[in-house]
């Protein structure tokens, strides 16, 4: 399915994104939901309708639960209707209700115990959760982590021969300074104040220390792309070395972000080796807010790349304790930053810019799939997660809403009167609709 997205260039890339965001969708969709409806299950609650997406069914089954599964004709969004829900919001149909006997109102949602409820309707984020947290610790799994100490896995291919570093060597030296760790070296390359095409490296090699020389650390080599920057437009890729940046030779990525940063925005024309051919692209670097570390935001002009080491570092394998660990901590990373995210722009600190639409995770799936099944996957679960943590915020129609509603009624003893429920539900979907609407413009005329 990749592939075929991958091959399709039609309308501007219209018909990729599109394909990628539908993709992208049905996968967190269905965990979201189906979270719901196991859970529900499990508390002997009934599931009426089972559905992907919204309007005109265009096919369907009925289990041997009674449950009906449907595919809709609108891929952007999805339903589970219980038992006594009057429709895809879960509000009650109290006629239906009154109308049951004792038995099957107890599997229905509303004649549920509240826990019942509560737990039901948290299933779906949860679920969301537990998705991306998989995700991250399937990657971490298969991939490894990068070896405390700096060794050599793989040499990247360069356009030069004057390296006389080999795989598995362990660097210990950089022109005296000494590296003792990964996070030595990389320091050591971000700080160094004179930078030289050639270093000087000490190294343990079969059990020998050897000086010999090497590139400087941290090259201006493509690592990785960010979605919808001007790399990304500009068709920059991973393992495009820049040789300079108007007319300006580089050595280091340092170099290359003083000039960037330096240029407001205005056109930039990059020199880049790839492949062992030499082109020019140009693009215009972009006004960027970031995280600064200390819970706030700093403004930065970006290009949307970051650097590479000369080298593959030596990676280890992981447990599937410490990659369910890590995938944990990673989903609460995403959760944690958004959430502040959304506090600084609240409050005027950062722009509204920062929050997209759909046409702009739609143009975010697309550049992801272009970058491999890894970035697209990872993609899927920083979705997942964004997902999982907007249902619950406390607005009515949201899962979140309907959890304020049980916690009124655990408190009070009822649930709220159906015409206050009804106010705020309509006041929820308005609310919505607005912020669906707002992110929508954000992708146009940001």
């Amino acid at each position: 399915m990749l592939e075929l997205i991958g091959s399709i260039p039609l309308f501007g890339g219209f018909l990729t994104a599109a394909l990628a965001l539908i993709v992208v969708l049905l996968v967190i969709i269905f965990i979201h939901e189906y979270g719901h409806y196991i859970v529900g299950r499990w508390c002997g609650i009934h599931a009426e309708v089972f559905s992907m997406g919204f309007g005109p069914v265009l096919a369907s089954r009925i289990d041997k639960r009674g449950t009906k599964w449907q595919i809709s004709a609108i891929p952007f969004g999805g339903y589970v209707r219980f038992l006594g829900d009057a429709d895809a919001s879960s509000r009650n149909d109290q006629s239906v209700i009154d109308a049951m006997d004792a038995e099957t109102r107890s599997r229905s949602f509303h004649g549920a115990k509240l826990y019942k409820k509560a737990l039901t309707v948290s299933a779906g984020p949860v679920a969301n959760f537990i998705l991306s947290s998989l995700i991250f610790a399937g990657v971490i799994l298969a991939a490894g982590i990068v070896t405390e100490r700096p060794i050599i896995g793989a040499l990247k291919p360069l356009p030069t021969a004057t390296i006389g570093l080999k795989p598995q060597d362990v660097i210990t030296k950089i022109n005296d300074v000494t590296v003792a760790t990964y996070d030595d070296l990389l320091n050591y390359a971000r700080n160094v104040e004179t930078i030289a095409p050639q270093q000087v490296y000490t190294v343990e090699r079969d059990g020998n220390v050897i000086t010999t020389t090497g590139p400087f650390p941290l090259l201006p080599l493509v690592n990785s792309v960010q979605p919808q920057s001007a790399a990304m437009e500009a068709g920059l890729q991973v393992g495009d070395l820049i040789l300079s940046i108007d007319g300006q030779k580089l050595i280091s990525f340092s170099q290359l972000q003083d000039v960037v940063f330096a240029s407001k925005g205005r056109e930039l024309a990059l020199e880049i080796w790839r492949d062992g051919e030499v082109s020019t692209v140009k693009l215009a670097a972009k006004l960027v807010d970031l995280p600064d570390g200390n819970g706030g935001f700093t403004q930065r002009t970006l290009i949307g790349i970051s650097g590479g080491l000369f080298y593959e570092p030596e990676t280890r394998g992981v447990g599937l304790l410490e990659a369910a660990k890590l995938g944990v901590t990673q989903t609460g990373d995403i959760i944690t930053g958004s959430l502040n995210g959304l506090y600084h722009m609240v409050k005027g600190a950062i722009s509204t810019c920062n929050m997209q639409g759909f046409v702009g995770i739609a143009e975010s799936s697309r550049d992801a799939a272009s970058q491999g099944i890894e970035q697209f996957i990872w993609f899927i679960a920083v979705l997942s997660t964004a997902i999982g943590m907007l249902n619950l915020f406390p607005i009515p129609v949201l899962d979140g809403g309907h959890l304020v509603f049980f916690g009124y009624e655990a408190i009070s003893g009822k649930p709220p009167s159906e015409k206050a429920l009804n106010l705020m539900m309509s006041a929820g979907l308005f609310l919505i609709i607005s912020l669906m609407v707002f992110a929508l413009v954000n992708d146009f005329i940001c």
